[in-house]
Order: C-alpha cells, then sequence, then structure tokens
C-alpha cells in the first residue's frame, strides 16, 4: 500500500515563500513512485478542491493559471518525494494543500495548511 505524508506548510505574510514536502511511503510506493503521476490539490473552506500543480512520471509539469510564475512542482524519485515551491505568495493562496498520487488509482495525503497573512 501506499501512504502520503504532507509538511512545510505554515503561516507567512504575503510576498513570502514556502516549500512543500510530500514524501511516498509503504511496501509499494518505491515501485511506483517513479511511473505515477503526482499533483498538489488546495482545498478552502465552502470551495471545491482544485488542482494547484501536477507532475507527470517523466516530469512534466502543469499549472493552475492563478501560480503560474510563482510556484513550481518537482519531484525526487530518489526519495520518492514530490515539492511544491511556493513563492511570491498571497492571501488568496491560503488552504489545505494535499499531496496527490495517481497510478491506476488515486492516493491522497491528509494536507498540510499553508496560511498567507495579509
Amino acid at each position: 500500500q501506499v501512504q502520503l505524508v504532507e509538511s512545510g506548510g505554515g503561516l507567512v505574510q504575503a510576498g513570502g515563500s514556502l516549500r512543500l514536502s510530500c514524501a511516498a511511503s509503504g511496501s509499494t510506493s518505491g515501485s511506483i513512485f517513479s511511473v505515477a503521476s503526482m499533483g498538489w490539490y488546495r482545498q478552502t473552506p465552502g470551495k471545491e478542491r482544485a488542482l494547484v500543480a501536477t507532475i507527470t512520471s517523466g516530469g512534466h509539469p502543469n499549472y493552475a493559471e492563478s501560480v503560474k510564475g510563482r510556484f513550481t512542482i518537482s519531484r525526487d524519485n530518489a526519495k520518492n518525494t514530490v515539492y511544491l515551491q511556493m513563492n511570491s505568495l498571497k492571501p488568496e493562496d491560503t488552504g489545505v494543500y494535499c499531496c496527490k498520487m495517481t497510478y491506476y488509482v488515486a492516493y491522497w495525503g491528509q494536507g498540510t495548511q499553508v496560511t498567507v497573512s495579509s
């Protein structure tokens, strides 16, 4: 099975930066991480979970329009970890950031809170 654990969230002032990490573990994580698609999604109260960024197994990234030029998604297959570098943060970036792994089925982490103050 696969478990995903996010870290790196916190409270930051507008204009600041955070780097989120999502580490995959479990009996099958080592064999499937390198061929899985990874993504970051943001949850906010009263709104649907929204895609922030994805990265394919080959390293090709895709971003929501609202974060283009500010966020960078990357992966380190040797560490079974995906990252989200968030720069020039805005209050509207606030939310719970959840990691997703897709390999035939989808796996979700519990999320890490990001709060951006104005």
